[in-house]
């Protein structure tokens, strides 16, 4: 089993300065990875910084995030299960950003759960396993 971990949940781990370490402890038969998207979103919040600060702090925080968890590519089979789940919501008139459905495509794709913040979107996705961490101050 393993863990996708949202955008949303590393942004709330960044912003109160919480060891990404925590969040891995005591699971060490586990594997924990981001969505390429997320690198995509994490690195656009580098670039939307208000001052040089704050995005050199950004980058050092994304480059450590991408430094120590693998890298899931939206593969065909990630764009398959994207599609039919996509398609399924659709029919049901429910909306997903696209951001959110490939980052648990990818999860439901490896059998893994996410990590998230972000319940409302990822609570519609079928069969998805969510998962929510107590961040420490």
């Amino acid at each position: 089993m393993g863990v996708i971990f949202d955008t949303s949940f590393l942004i709330e781990a960044e912003r109160r300065e919480s060891e990404i370490s925590q969040f891995v402890e005591n699971r060490e038969e586990e594997v924990f990875g981001i969505s390429v998207i997320t690198v995509a979103e994490l690195l656009d919040g580098v670039h939307r910084a208000d001052s040089t600060k704050r995005r050199l702090k950004r980058s050092a925080y994304v480059e450590k995030v991408i430094a120590l968890f693998t890298t899931y590519n939206f593969e065909v089979s990630t764009a398959r299960i994207y599609a039919e789940l996509w398609s399924d919501l659709s029919r049901k008139g429910i909306q997903i950003g696209a951001h959110d459905l490939i980052i648990g495509s990818t999860a439901l794709s490896l059998g893994f759960s996410v990590a998230t913040y972000n319940l409302r979107h990822f609570e519609r996705i079928e069969g998805l396993k969510i998962e929510t961490f107590n961040l420490q101050e």
